[in-house]
């Protein structure tokens, strides 16, 4: 049976309509898959705010997992040094192979989730990558909404 998982970006957003996305999805876990998870680019996304948020607004659990997130080097010679998106997503990519992902992770773990980085957009973003890969290897189970 296919898992339902969910993507959300917080950047472009306000709380409400990051909270009310989550909400109208039925999330019941919040997987962070950001590297640095203190980040102030929204008031509302910093780790223990937002798990705070999550708790009482939703009824959802978070959960940082860097083991989905790309290193410091990859981020930084993409967002910094404005590398070329197909290079990163290969490195990225490679990077999960290496971690052996899904062989860490179940697809059940997934279900009603929702994977959170801080693009506004998935299609540039890791998160994206992340679905596209255990889905590679599970057999297509996972079934993505990007919110």
């Amino acid at each position: 049976m296919p898992a339902n998982i969910s993507t959300i970006g917080f950047t472009k957003t306000n709380a409400r309509g990051f909270f009310e996305r989550l909400l109208s999805a039925n999330i019941r876990t919040l997987v962070d898959v950001r590297l640095h998870n203190t980040s102030q680019l929204s008031g509302f996304a910093k780790s223990d705010d937002l798990a705070f948020f999550l708790e009482k607004i939703a009824g959802i659990k978070y959960i940082h997992s860097p083991m989905l997130a790309p290193t410091d080097d990859m981020l930084k010679a993409f967002k910094r040094d404005k590398g070329d998106w197909t290079e990163y997503e290969k490195k990225f990519m490679g990077l999960m192979a290496e971690r052996r992902i899904e062989e860490r992770l179940k697809p059940t773990f997934f279900d009603n989730a929702c994977l959170l980085c801080s693009e506004a957009t998935p299609h540039q973003c890791h998160r994206r990558l992340v679905c596209e890969y255990l889905n590679s290897k599970w057999d297509q189970s996972l079934q993505v909404h990007h919110l």
